[in-house]
């Protein structure tokens, strides 16, 4: 699931904020560290939403979030909802042995197990930075 978010340069940062979630924001230096934080945001305000028994609102559509906003300064994006449910899933994945020996590698040099390394490489790949 993916919630529009709007995203305004002002001083040299990066205001983000969701229509669809009042009071859910973040702020950055650059559109790539902003998307990242604006994910981690949207995540965190979904939780707590769900911890004190609040609805969830469905996504509304970028043409009407579009239309209530009329500061041509906007940029809009599509932030996907990732949730951490503070548990794991053992799953069966299919690799190339030579992928697989370059994945072990690069996280074991950042100090990051296998699962650590692809779940921190799947969410950077969802939010497209």
């Amino acid at each position: 699931m993916t919630y529009i978010a709007t995203l305004k340069p002002e001083d040299g940062r990066i205001t983000v904020l969701f229509p669809d979630f009042p009071g859910c924001g973040t702020v950055g230096n650059t559109f790539d560290e902003v998307l990242a934080l604006a994910a981690e945001a949207l995540g965190g305000h979904v939780e707590s939403l769900r911890d004190i028994g609040e609805a969830i609102p469905e996504p509304r559509s970028l043409s009407s979030i579009r239309a209530e906003i009329k500061d041509l300064d906007i940029t809009f994006a599509a932030i996907p909802l990732i949730e951490d449910r503070g548990t794991t899933r053992r799953v069966n994945v299919s690799l190339d042995p030579g992928l697989l020996d370059a994945i072990d590698g690069a996280a074991k040099s950042r100090g990051m197990t296998r699962s650590a390394f692809l779940a921190s490489a799947a969410r950077r790949e969802l939010v497209g930075v």
